[in-house]
């Protein structure tokens, strides 16, 4: 049978297989490939839902697809098969400030979203590094966070309820448009992280919160990475819940040094910048409470409100993971065992294995992230032609995964497990894996929705 024939009669000329085309969807910012049979553009939930019911039909597979910049390979048809873009279905439908929640297609762009929202007072919390490109369908899909996670969340603490077509094309949805319920089992929470393996998102509402009226930066530079973890626990034991805190070390400091010799970075040091926001009144007592808490384990203390300086240093943070290729123009980022979490007591244990485990293998590493919730990213890099070069990274990588499991943490804080993780999942989650497998199986039985993720 002709499936594109059949395909393109859903989607009239928003399809293709053209070769050149298909190659590509076949990558996204991981090293995972894959290459689709065809790209299929869905508009509207009906198109999705006879795109779904025709592949079961014929055991087609399907991956959705939002702007690629996934760094797992969540969004990459490794098994072939239909590849829906959906991109074109990025509209607004509402804004709601009276019930404090927005109605949205997957395919809109996190940032135009709060664009939209920035007149009326408001914002969608979640603030991944890609957020200027990156969808909202692709941000519900791995549970993204980002730098504002640590005082406001990660996305499933603002998805309401989601419209989702299942594998066989029926749609359905997964809560309601108020702001609690509790109404039998949570599956806006079950769809929120399934990254495309139980069900296509055509539509999702959202609670937003107010924009605060004042923010304060506090940049703290410490004399080793241990105590700049430390600083974390130290400053919520003061009561302070910033609304950002990252880590950046030395040889992060380094590169946005070397990208920008006049950026407003301490050079003696680990550095943290913590960001808190609220009232005027609240903004100046939590940066002072911040700063005492970790006076006598720094090496110096910045605290601004000066707007100009605050994009700034908040700029230079995002351009962070694409400006490694400062420290040595012949080596390359490489996206693997990158995304690590651990309780926050455990920041200090799980910094000091980063150095150890690349320090045995023989590449240098460096450390950035959220760490007001446990997370730490490791920028590894290597010369891309060396070989052995390889086989040093696969093996600090997996090293990483375990020490991260071992501490009582996960191998994938935020980026998704995807196609690259998959392989610890068991170790990670233990019986619960089993209950994930049954879950998959009940609502996908012939296995067509995103195949080789999470580890299924």
């Amino acid at each position: 049978m002709d499936h594109y024939e059949e395909l393109k009669n859903i989607c009239k000329d928003r399809a293709t297989a053209v070769p050149a085309e298909l190659c590509c969807y076949g990558a996204d910012g991981s090293q995972v490939k894959g290459k689709p049979d065809y790209v299929l553009f869905p508009k509207t939930t009906a198109e999705v839902s006879q795109i779904l019911a025709y592949a079961n039909t014929h055991l087609i597979p399907v991956t959705a697809r939002g702007a690629g910049t996934g760094l797992a390979g969540g969004a990459v048809p490794v098994n072939g098969g239909i590849l829906l873009d959906m991109s074109q279905m990025n509209q607004i439908l509402s804004i709601d400030i009276d019930n404090i929640q927005v109605t949205v297609e997957p395919g809109i762009v996190a940032d135009k979203l709060n664009e939209a929202l920035k007149p009326y007072g408001f914002f969608f919390p979640p603030d991944p590094g890609s957020a200027a490109t990156c969808t909202v369908g692709g941000q519900i899909a791995n549970n993204a966070s980002g730098m504002r996670c640590v005082k406001y969340g990660t996305t499933k603490n603002y998805v309401l309820n989601l419209e989702v077509v299942l594998a066989d094309g029926s749609v359905i949805n997964t809560g309601l448009n108020c702001l609690k319920s509790s109404s039998g089992y949570d599956l806006s929470r079950l769809l929120v992280g399934s990254e495309g393996t139980l069900g296509i998102i055509t539509k999702a509402v959202l609670k937003i919160a107010p924009i605060p009226k004042a923010r304060k930066l506090v940049m703290i530079s410490f004399p080793s990475p241990e105590n700049a973890g430390l600083s974390v626990s130290r400053v919520f034991a003061a009561g302070v819940t910033p609304s950002a805190c990252e880590i950046l070390d030395r040889t992060s400091v380094s590169v946005l040094t070397k990208l920008d010799p006049d950026v407003i970075f301490p050079r003696d040091g680990d550095v943290v910048l913590f960001e808190v926001d609220g009232s005027k009144n609240a903004v100046d007592e939590a940066a002072e409470l911040l700063a005492k808490a970790c006076e006598d384990i720094s090496s110096s203390i910045l605290i601004t409100d000066d707007p100009v300086k605050m994009k700034e240093i908040w700029d230079a943070r995002r351009l962070l993971g694409a400006a490694v290729s400062k420290i040595d123009p012949t080596k390359t980022r490489i996206y693997v065992g990158e995304d690590l979490g651990v309780p926050i007591q455990k920041l200090p244990a799980m910094i000091s294995k980063v150095y150890e485990i690349t320090g045995e293998v023989g590449i240098t590493p460096m450390i950035y992230g959220h760490v007001g919730d446990g997370t730490v990213h490791v920028g590894l890099f290597i010369d891309v032609l060396d070989e052995n070069e390889w086989q040093k990274l696969h093996a600090a990588a997996d090293k990483l995964h375990l020490a991260a499991i071992e501490l009582g943490g996960t191998v994938s804080s935020e980026h998704g497990i995807g196609a690259a993780r998959g392989m610890y999942m068991e170790k990670q989650c233990g019986p619960a894996f089993t209950v994930m497998k049954t879950i998959k199986k009940a609502l996908d039985p012939n296995g067509i929705l995103n195949p080789g993720k999470l580890g299924l």
